[in-house]
């Protein structure tokens, strides 16, 4: 069932919690809506099958075909989480960086029914990241800024479905309006520091979508 809320103004639109189920978490400053509970179901989820540290690497996904991804030069990524000589992680990895990348060519496109996300995500989780971009779409802001992407873990249920909790460090992302143009700098607290726990099948084509997706924003494992 959705939460309805009151509409808020951007800061990643200010931590809008999309669904009961699936709580994707906006940009740099960040709300405060901790949950124990939450937090729990999360690092219970990242300490079954963790990838082994090794050096960071940006994964290539396999060769089924994808969509383009061209993000403006004002965005950029890094995904600090390694390599795991594991075929099948090695994917999910892949494919992940494609998701995240991919919701944000949504947000710059002001299309919340944009083809590149849409390949990666499914059901639930494509239902609210649908509503997340576009709350974005009706404010006329996208993000700007830098991501960093750490301590990744994934955990291979089944042949065809895995887990994958990593941080994100939104403390040099930000929103801007559109019209008029205007950057919306926020100051970095715990807050910018987000953990995740996404549940992934692979598909007819051979991609790894994400299906379910849980945050908590302000963990103590993705802090600096």
């Amino acid at each position: 069932m959705t939460r309805r809320r009151r509409r808020r103004r951007p800061a990643r639109l200010a931590a809008l919690t999309l669904t009961a189920a699936v709580a994707l978490t906006l940009s740099a400053c960040g709300g405060d809506g901790n949950s124990s509970d939450e937090t729990d179901k999360i690092a219970d989820a990242s300490t079954a099958g963790s990838a082994p540290a090794a050096s960071p690497t940006t994964s290539e996904p396999s060769t089924v075909d994808r969509p383009d991804i061209e993000l403006p030069s004002d965005l950029s990524y890094k995904f600090d989480w390694p390599s795991t000589g594991d075929e099948d992680e090695d994917a999910v990895l892949a494919d992940s960086e494609q998701s995240i990348m991919a919701v944000d060519l949504a947000i710059v496109n002001q299309d919340a029914l944009d083809e590149a996300y849409l390949t990666y995500y499914e059901g639930e989780a494509a239902a609210s990241t649908q509503e997340f971009i576009q709350a974005y779409v009706r404010e006329k802001a996208r993000v700007t800024g830098s991501y960093r992407y750490y301590d990744a873990a994934v955990n291979m249920r089944a042949k065809d479905t895995a887990s994958l909790v990593y941080c994100e460090d939104q403390s040099r992302a930000y929103d801007m309006y559109l019209k008029p143009k205007k950057v919306n700098k926020t100051p970095v607290t715990r807050n910018s520091y987000v953990l995740y726990n996404t549940q992934l099948a692979k598909n007819h084509n051979g991609i790894w979508v994400v299906e379910k997706m849980r945050s908590q924003r302000g963990s103590d494992r993705c802090q600096p």
